[in-house]
């Protein structure tokens, strides 16, 4: 489980995230919604640690994590989806996912079939570079990429952005899977409203860089939470 408790962040002199909570347990998907440019992905990268919080705790699975760089918190069980995809144009798929391995022991430095069972697209193209992917296709590398490193919370920041609808529906069954699976707590930033109303257990919304809302999805009506997203 995931507890962030009064995490702020800054750029600069800007602040960014004021005090803000969050709660994401193994077993579920918790829903970071808003507009644009209220501070969604800053959180991701936050927790992610790739943006260092200014202030705040962040616990995970009973372990107080201090302000600690992407690697180690990595190491430590946290998964990145970030927004863009950001895999590696040159490299081909094979090597793209072995990336993933630097996190992990040399004993768990393996792909396992579960990944190909998820995205087979990916074992037919083991070869190809990323670059020559689709989008959709390397969204799907993007989420096996980060899945190599077994992690106990998977971040997945705006998964839907540009892809194509038959992949977006696959992208949904296998976070879905995951979260079935009962072993991974997962945050989903993501848009399209419909898609992480559907997906979600429970719902953060965000305004401005504080928490307006907090609860389970299932206690609070569509067009209310709607509308809370769309101010």
């Amino acid at each position: 489980m995931l507890s962030v408790e009064n995490l702020t962040l800054h750029y600069g002199h800007s602040q960014i995230l004021h005090g803000v909570d969050l709660t994401a347990r193994a077993g579920e998907i918790t829903c970071v919604m808003g507009t644009n440019g209220v501070g969604k992905t800053s959180l991701i990268r936050a927790i992610a640690g790739s943006h260092p919080r200014t202030g705040g705790r962040m616990v995970l699975d009973g372990e107080d994590l201090p302000v600690l760089p992407a690697h180690t918190l990595a190491q430590k069980g946290i998964g990145l989806v970030p927004q863009g995809r950001e895999i590696f144009p040159l490299l081909t798929v094979r090597e793209n996912l072995m990336t993933g391995f630097s996190c992990l022991p040399r004993s768990a430095h393996q792909i396992p079939d579960e990944v190909f069972e998820m995205f087979p697209i990916l074992r037919k193209f083991l070869d190809r570079r990323g670059g020559d992917l689709s989008g959709g296709q390397q969204q799907q590398l993007a989420i096996a990429r980060a899945l190599i490193t077994r992690p106990k919370l998977l971040l997945l920041d705006e998964p839907t952005e540009g892809i194509q609808p038959n992949i977006i529906q696959q992208i949904g069954e296998v976070i879905t899977a995951l979260r079935n699976r009962g072993d991974m707590a997962i945050v989903l930033v993501e848009q399209y409203f419909d898609f992480a109303y559907r997906l979600s257990d429970q719902v953060t919304v965000l305004r401005r860089g504080e928490v307006i809302h907090a609860g389970a999805s299932a206690d609070i009506p569509r067009e209310t939470l709607l509308s809370k997203v769309s101010v």
